[in-house]
């Protein structure tokens, strides 16, 4: 290679370098068009809380009170060990810090956070319960989360006069404790499901009532984690004031400002994380790897038909909601491109919830910014998200701006903790 090639190769270089340590450079204003776009997500445009028609004491709040204990309530489990709020941790956005779930055994799911789930009409990262009751159902009987079986939960709020009469208050007569056997669940193990069905069909009646009514409970509870305002918020609503490009030192540094204009423009990350939740609550198919060791996951393919068959959801007898209130689970999308997609994670806790995905596969946000650059081809399915093409600088940039929507929940101390 001669000289002159050697020499232009090293001021390419120097000039990159120049490129990825100089300070961002931002527009003198923000187009209307973008001004609409950062003001749609302030915590400001945030709806009020949805109704639960399925659940008649959503808002009641004895029923949250209730939940409360019950959400950090260990004996909830078969090993005595493992409580909601192991695995949804309040000093970790009610996440847990971990690939996938640890409860009694090892899970195949990352626990995502509860803040602000409240406003999502599915749960789950296939959706598979379509409310929040739902779904605090089911990690009390899965084996490897509390497993705890549906007779144990009932026969704890039996058998305890502060739950006994908390739970009368808003509900009605629990069975007596020493009718139920203290394993038996149509979901259980063998001695499990044959304990089960062995109860008279009045008395299965009767659990099943008071344990769809412990995760109306819960789901009270849960209802209040609802997320505070962050740094962009405050930014976000000075741009509705004001077009022009503030002072970033009061709101956000000009590396957040520029990966901001990066997230709703050539990042196209607004497409999918849009609104004050940063979440369209949809589900994706993004070419996420499976985790080590697992199958591809079928994702919301399999997640619409579990929700469909589950006897707690919107339709089933232990709802007290009306048909025509159910639409979402009626007339959702259940067709075979829905393969490989997984729900859109809200972002506003998404610096301190690591790791990401549906199983944990990516360990930072870094990586996740990569994998969206990338969008590789899905294993399953096809891969809706096309290669962004944006430089290293512009990912740390959109990177920075993802850590300025942090903040704590705007929930009252007296709820962030066992009662």
């Amino acid at each position: 290679m001669s000289k002159g090639a050697l020499a232009i190769g090293a001021m390419l270089a120097l000039a990159a370098l120049v490129w990825w340590l100089a300070p961002a450079r931002l527009p003198e204003t923000w187009s209307e068009q973008e001004a609409a776009l950062i003001a749609s997500l302030s915590l400001a445009t945030l709806s009020e809380l949805p109704a639960d028609p399925s659940n008649a004491v959503a808002d009641d709040e004895r029923a949250a009170r209730l939940g409360q204990r019950l959400f950090f309530d260990r004996r909830l489990s078969t090993n005595g060990a493992i409580s909601c709020a192991s695995c949804h941790r309040p000093e970790l956005s009610f996440s847990d810090g971990l690939p996938v779930a640890v409860g009694t055994g090892v899970g195949e799911r990352h626990t995502p956070s509860l803040i602000g789930i409240a406003f999502s009409p599915w749960l789950y990262w296939d959706g598979r319960r379509d409310s929040q009751w739902a779904q605090a159902l089911a990690p009390m009987e899965t084996h490897f989360e509390q497993g705890a079986g549906r007779t144990a939960v009932v026969r704890l709020l039996a058998s305890e006069q502060q739950y006994r009469s908390a739970y009368e208050e808003i509900f009605a007569a629990l069975p007596a404790a020493d009718r139920l056997p203290a394993a038996a669940s149509p979901l259980g193990n063998a001695v499990e499901r044959e304990n089960w069905r062995s109860l008279d069909p009045e008395l299965r009646a009767a659990v099943n009532r008071a344990f769809a009514n412990a995760g109306k409970a819960l789901a009270a509870y849960q209802r209040k984690l609802l997320p505070g305002r962050s740094r962009f918020d405050d930014y976000a609503d000075a741009v509705a004031r004001d077009r022009a490009v503030l002072p970033q030192e009061d709101w956000l540094s000009r590396d957040e400002i520029a990966g901001l204009g990066v997230f709703i423009g050539t990042g196209q990350c607004i497409n999918c994380h849009n609104g004050p939740l940063f979440s369209n609550h949809d589900f994706h198919n993004t070419g996420i790897l499976p985790a080590s060791g697992q199958m591809p996951s079928m994702g919301r393919y399999d997640g619409i038909s579990l929700a469909r068959q589950d006897p707690f959801n919107c339709l089933g007898e232990f709802s007290d909601a009306e048909p025509g209130q159910c639409m979402e689970l009626r007339f959702a999308n259940d067709g075979s491109e829905l393969a490989g997609a997984h729900k859109t994670p809200g972002l506003r806790t998404a610096s301190r919830t690591a790791p990401y995905m549906h199983a944990g596969q990516i360990a930072t946000l870094a990586e996740v910014m990569q994998h969206y650059n990338e969008a590789p081809v899905a294993m399953l399915g096809h891969n809706e998200a096309k290669p962004l093409g944006l430089a290293p600088r512009q990912l740390r940039q959109l990177e920075a701006f993802l850590g300025s929507l942090e903040a704590p929940v705007a929930t009252a101390q007296q709820w962030l903790a066992a009662p």
